[in-house]
């Protein structure tokens, strides 16, 4: 009977380890899919003069890099834990702090770009003035000061209430372990949902505004209807990005039901992480009518550059067509 028990206990912690490998390698291909989308975008971001001076495509190439970088870093840090590496607790410090700031500066940049869009459409005439390179790159440093508020206020209290000694100890690196009481939890939960709700009344006040204004002045049913489809995508995401906030809320009503940690984290880190990292290209990519063509252009010439001259030479005038656009 003993034995019986000892086999069933083994063929479960068995599948319980495969099953963990198997969502480490879904994890690995996704992640590889998404940076090299990003990568893609962010190249052709770079590679066209227009974009470089466009206040919009600014912040979508600051959304593309602060992603690439967050999704880099949860992934090492995924991958650091599941094979149980520790790192002494003030480089995990460091890490978290960085890495809690780009939690919030993709959906701050996604708002920046609400407000910009609404300045385009509901304010014309002064979107030349306010819409600039300088006040972008104003913008997103501010973006950045916002993002750190959060950890900064958490970083300071976990170093009032622990020892210098412990700084030098070795630790599996994670959020949780900035958390020594309680009520630091609940007021990390409360900046984030503050974050969350002045976040979500301004995505939600200047998209009204702009459909508003589009369906008062736009005669064109094609044009209107894309406008739609975009606005529903970019909600999502930012729903999705926004909704990150809640993981621990989720979490904490989860777990008593005993299911397994890992199930619940990998799904966090699937559903809340990853998808909304590749929404972003989808909506604003793919979906943006010069990005795609020259997405399109730099995607077509290199695959096609050694199958046949003919290819080349059109695609080459493509790449020209596109760039002078």
């Amino acid at each position: 009977m003993a034995n019986n028990n000892t086999t069933a206990a083994d063929g479960a912690s068995s599948s319980s380890l495969q099953q963990v490998n198997d969502m480490i390698i879904v994890v690995q291909v996704m992640n590889a899919i998404f940076i090299y989308i990003i990568c893609l975008l962010i190249f052709t971001f770079f590679k066209k003069d227009t974009f470089l001076s466009n206040t919009r495509y600014i912040f979508f190439a600051h959304t593309l890099l602060a992603d690439c970088l967050y999704l880099i870093m949860t992934n090492n840090l995924l991958l650091l834990t599941y094979f149980s590496v520790t790192m002494p607790a003030a480089v995990c410090v460091s890490f978290c702090v960085l890495l809690c700031e780009l939690t919030f500066v993709t959906p701050l940049t996604l708002t920046a770009m609400s407000l910009e869009r609404y300045v385009a459409i509901c304010m014309p005439l002064r979107h030349g003035e306010l819409s600039t390179v300088r006040r972008a790159i104003h913008c997103i440093l501010l973006i950045h000061s916002i993002s750190a508020i959060q950890p900064i206020i958490i970083v300071s209290i976990f170093f009032a209430s622990v020892p210098l000694g412990f700084y030098t100890q070795y630790k599996l690196c994670s959020a949780d372990m900035f958390i020594a009481h309680k009520w630091q939890r609940h007021l990390r939960s409360v900046i984030g949902q503050f974050y969350f709700l002045v976040m979500s009344i301004t995505i939600v006040f200047t998209y009204v505004r702009i459909i508003a204004v589009a369906k008062e002045s736009s005669d064109n049913k094609k044009s209107l209807s894309k406008c739609r489809k975009t606005v529903i995508l970019h909600a999502i995401q930012l729903f999705l990005c926004l909704i990150q906030l809640w993981c621990p809320f989720i979490e904490a009503a989860i777990l008593p039901i005993h299911l397994k940690m890992y199930n619940v984290r990998f799904f966090d880190y699937i559903v809340f992480i990853l998808a909304p990292r590749c929404l972003c290209p989808l909506v604003y990519g793919l979906r943006d009518e010069k990005f795609f063509l020259a997405i399109k252009c730099y995607v077509f010439f290199g695959v096609n550059k050694n199958i046949s001259p003919i290819l080349v030479y059109f695609n080459e005038r493509l790449c020209y067509i596109c760039l002078c656009v």
